[in-house]
């Protein structure tokens, strides 16, 4: 998926140790509750928004916790829901259909100033989408990443 981001990363901290600091914390990011579940093999930190009236994208990230010889190596995967995939997807999809038009029009040359118009307007909406996705989904994305960073005392790996 086009919103899905992967990070490994190393650490000498044994693998139950790891799991265990992290299971059944919850994560406040933005007066936004997250919360640590383990599953079979991983770590799942999935948003609590029951009591969230506003539109907000957000992550569920999936931690991966694996014994590499005397180190654990950590794979922090974070993905939108589906429930608000929906929104970035269409608003991607607009502005492709509007930057597709404004290139057809400018091979045909159609009339210069809706051209350049059309190109306008979708670069306007992608460059607002893009900032919008970096202060909202990818912020909280971010924040998750160095909060289990700060707790297990991983290293670039």
């Amino acid at each position: 998926m086009i919103f899905t981001t992967t990070h490994r990363y190393s650490s000498l901290v044994p693998n139950e140790d790891l799991v265990n600091r992290l299971t059944g914390n919850k994560v406040h990011i933005h007066n936004l509750d997250f919360e640590v579940i383990r599953d079979e093999q991983s770590l799942s930190i999935i948003p609590f928004s029951e009591e969230e009236n506003t539109l907000k994208t957000l992550p569920i990230t999936q931690v991966d916790v694996q014994k590499d010889g005397n180190k654990t190596k950590v794979v922090i995967t974070s993905k939108m829901r589906k429930i608000d995939s929906g929104g970035p997807m269409l608003v991607m999809l607009f502005c492709t259909f509007l930057l597709l038009a404004s290139l057809v029009l400018l091979y045909i040359g159609g009339e210069p100033q809706i051209t350049y118009t059309l190109l306008g307007m979708g670069m306007s909406i992608f460059v607002i989408f893009c900032i919008r996705m970096q202060m909202g989904y990818f912020d909280y994305v971010r924040k998750i990443r160095n909060y289990v960073k700060s707790n297990l005392g991983v290293q670039f790996g």
